[in-house]
């Protein structure tokens, strides 16, 4: 079954950076789109940037320019490199493979103070 496992949250402060990653199983191919989620205190859980299979990337509005994602494909691990932080951006990140029916890992807390 493909899983994955998030790490890297934390507590900073408003303009601090900080890098996710996501560990994902051995069914889970390099040529499976994955994205970066994130689920707000009392809010649905939206898609905020996605690794297609041929390098392509795309971020919702309220990151582009602040967040990157990145794959290494000999690790089979995803990264999210977020910088400029706001207090908006406190959220339980998640990841998975976009096109894959599995289920949702712990995620991993962001928490912004201003």
């Amino acid at each position: 079954q493909a899983q994955v496992w998030e790490s890297g949250g934390g507590q900073v402060q408003a303009g601090g950076s900080l890098r996710l990653s996501c560990a994902a199983s051995g069914t889970i191919f390099v040529t499976d789109p994955m994205g970066w989620y994130r689920q707000a205190p009392g809010q649905q859980r939206v898609l905020i940037a996605a690794f297609a299979s041929d390098g392509t990337t795309a971020y919702s509005p309220a990151v582009k320019g602040r967040f990157t994602i990145s794959r290494d494909n000999s690790s089979n691990t995803l990264y999210l490199q977020m910088n400029s932080l706001k207090p908006e951006d406190t959220a339980i990140y998640f990841c998975k493979a976009m096109l894959r029916a599995m289920p949702w890992g712990q995620g991993t807390q962001v928490t912004v103070s201003s």
